[in-house]
This record gives structure tokens, C-alpha cells and sequence, in this order.
């Protein structure tokens, strides 16, 4: 099944070997943010290609040595999910500015300045965000980035912030997912691996962050990772 319209992008995922899909740029977008969108929706041509725009298909012997299936949809969700996906200057300005929102909403929520104990009112969050040329990425949880960025904005204006150190355990085989996760939302004071492979470690992460990470933690481990706050 094909459907022609005018517009497309190319969401991209390298598994040894470089394999797309071409799908339209608004459903493929909510899709990848989450929204229960069918994969038949999104793509326009029910295809995976190695090269979309010479529009060069992956073959049958491709598709089941990378992905162990020849099922076109289920691996376009993959694709899509796992991996890049081109999205319009005007799509990524829109993820930023709503991004950039819920960073500051939650900065002003969890840090304050020191020497008033009240809040930094929003606009000058913004404002110290531009000045210490914060970066942020669209598809990366705010909350997720908001530690990196209050240890930029610190440079600039006083902020305190309630810290918690939790103590996490990670079977063998999550820690190549949770590890990043972890790194992502806080600073991992100290780490090893057991015996059994799995990865124990100690983490420093904003106090709001707390629920969001054993959440993100149990989704990613089946249930089967520990973290806990130490007191």
C-alpha cells in the first residue's frame, strides 16, 4: 500500500546496516513523542529502504538478519522508535520552545535562590538560559535535562536545589539501557559491577526527580531494578 503526498521525511536506524522508512512528518512526529498513532498512518510507503531517496529497498535477508522478522510494519515502529528521525525546521523550533517552557517551569519549581530562599521568577531563568547558551534537545525528557542545565545556570545566578542520593541496582542485562538514564538525570557518585553482572551504584538527582526516575528505571528493567533514596 502506497499513498502519494506532498510532503515526507525519513525516520533512520543503523543496525550494522543503515535501514529507512519514509513517513509524513506530522503523524510520524506524534508518533515518536508517544501518541497512539498507526504505523499505517504514518508511513507513506509501506517500504524499508538501506538508501530512501534512491530509493533502494532492504531486502528479505537484510530485514531478517537485523530485525529477525520480515513484518514491514513492526519493523517500521522500530525504526521509528529506537531510532532518528528528520523532523522540519518548524516542527524542532516548536519541540524547543515547549521544551524550553518545561525546563524553566520546572527549575522555578525546585530550585530558589539562595540568599532570598524564593523562587527565580521564569523570565529570568530564560534569561540565564540564553546568556549561558544552553542547548536543548527536543526529545529528551525536560526533567531529564533540567540537571545539566541548572549546573550551567548556577554559573551565572545563585541557585539551590533540593539533592537526594539513591541507591539503584541494575540486572546485567539493563544496565546498557539504565546506564544512560541514569547519567542523564544526575551525577553517579559511585558504581560497580557485582559478581552476577548486575551494576549497583550511588545517585545524586534533584529531589523531582525522584519518582520520574524509579518510573523510567522499572519501565526499562521489566520491573526487576531497585532504587531507593538513602537516608
Amino acid at each position: 500500500m502506497t499513498k502519494q503526498k506532498g510532503s515526507y521525511t525519513i525516520a533512520r536506524l543503523v543496525r550494522g546496516e543503515t535501514f529507512e522508512i519514509i513517513v509524513d512528518p506530522d503523524s510520524a512526529l506524534r508518533y515518536k513523542m508517544g501518541e497512539k498513532v498507526p504505523m499505517s498512518k504514518v508511513l507513506l510507503y509501506e517500504e524499508i529502504y538501506t538508501d530512501a531517496k534512491k530509493g533502494i529497498r532492504a531486502s528479505e535477508e537484510q530485514l531478517m538478519k537485523a530485525f529477525k522478522t520480515k513484518d514491514k510494519l513492526a519493523i517500521a515502529a522500530r525504526i521509528l522508535t529506537e531510532g532518528t528521525l528528520q523532523i522540519t525546521s518548524e516542527q524542532r523550533r516548536r519541540l524547543i520552545e515547549e521544551k524550553k517552557r518545561q525546563i524553566v517551569e520546572f527549575i522555578s519549581k525546585n530550585a530558589v535562590d539562595p540568599r532570598t530562599k524564593l523562587p527565580h521568577p521564569p523570565q529570568r531563568i530564560e534569561l540565564a538560559m540564553e546568556q549561558a547558551g544552553v542547548s536543548i534537545d527536543p526529545f529528551v525528557d525536560a526533567k531529564e535535562q533540567a540537571m545539566k542545565v541548572i549546573e550551567r545556570l548556577s554559573q551565572i545566578l545563585p541557585m539551590k536545589v533540593g539533592l537526594m542520593r539513591m541507591y539503584v541496582r541494575v540486572p546485567g542485562e539493563f544496565v546498557g539501557k539504565a546506564y544512560g538514564l541514569l547519567k542523564s538525570v544526575g551525577k553517579i557518585l559511585k558504581e560497580e559491577y557485582k559478581a552476577d553482572g548486575s551494576w549497583v551504584g550511588e545517585v545524586e538527582v534533584l529531589a523531582g526527580l525522584q519518582a520520574d526516575l524509579i518510573e523510567k528505571l522499572n519501565r526499562l528493567c521489566s520491573g526487576r531494578a531497585e532504587a531507593r533514596p538513602i537516608e
